[in-house]
């Protein structure tokens, strides 16, 4: 029988995100105005939310989350607490720079408080990186942020962090993970720590969509290429990113408690490791 994965239950007890049915959609885009109640009166109903000082649209992302939660179209009664923000530090660097830029965020997001804060990157050097850390960590002691994380973080970043004994461990590290790009010296590294590995680009940016391994085994789950590499990504037991401006694409991709990949199967599915980047690469920064 299939197991039947929540968003939730690939989370540790150090981050909480929206209980109940899968939750994938994670919206980086500007046009949440017109979108967002439209989506939310489906059954998949978005909770997560990934937004960052990089992309330009914290304002606007919780401007939309706040709206949608007083206006009548949220029929389930949703409230601030049922919704995952998340947005990330644009840039590493003294502490006193990085407590001012995350202050920022939470003012400009307007929701209270940023559930998941993370460190984009590890770029700007160790003594950069710690210092940004120990903001995060402040932004935590004082109620802005309620769980803090890294994002593209290498094996020796993470090293780097948890040997300078934070008072606040990082929960999570974004990287990009996909059958292509297993990642699986940071991935493992990351679960032996007790960090959840959040996973972008899952769907590896349907580059490898009509890869002959995707289709043939998409085809054998009677499921569509994105909802295959989905599961692979939650069988692993990481929080995959999927993102999609469609609808019916939106739906879909949290469709996948209805089968499980065989053993063999995602042994097979491991093997296509390409190393495929999609985006930036800087888990080897210095």
């Amino acid at each position: 029988m299939a197991q039947n994965y929540s968003l939730s239950s690939r989370i540790t007890r150090r981050v909480t995100l929206s209980n109940g049915p899968l939750r994938l959609v994670i919206e980086r885009t500007n046009d949440l105005r017109k979108r967002t109640p439209e989506v939310a009166n489906q059954n998949y109903v978005v909770h997560s939310f990934d937004s960052a000082q990089m992309y330009r649209n914290e304002g606007e992302v919780g401007s939309t989350i706040l709206r949608y939660l007083s206006s009548k179209e949220n029929t389930t009664g949703l409230k601030r607490e049922d919704i995952h923000f998340t947005s990330k530090l644009a840039s590493n660097s003294s502490y006193d720079t990085a407590r001012k830029s995350i202050k920022q965020s939470a003012r400009q997001c307007g929701l209270g408080y940023i559930d998941l804060f993370l460190l984009h990157s590890p770029y700007g050097g160790k003594a950069a990186r710690l210092a940004s850390w120990k903001a995060v960590e402040d932004a935590i002691a004082d109620g802005e942020v309620k769980t803090g994380g890294v994002s593209n973080f290498g094996i020796k970043h993470l090293q780097e962090l948890l040997a300078s004994k934070p008072r606040v461990l990082p929960a999570v590290n974004q990287i990009e993970v996909h059958p292509f790009n297993t990642r699986t010296e940071i991935t493992s590294f990351c679960q032996e720590h007790d960090i959840v590995v959040e996973a972008y680009a899952p769907l590896a940016r349907a580059l490898r969509m009509k890869h002959p391994v995707i289709r043939s085994l998409s085809e054998k789950y009677s499921c569509t290429p994105a909802q295959l590499l989905v599961r692979w990504s939650l069988q692993h037991g990481y929080v995959p990113l999927p993102k999609s401006v469609t609808k019916s694409r939106i739906a879909a991709n949290g469709d996948v408690s209805g089968f499980e990949i065989e053993a063999a199967d995602m042994k097979r599915m491991d093997g296509l490791d390409e190393h495929l980047v999609t985006d930036w690469d800087p888990v080897d920064a210095d």
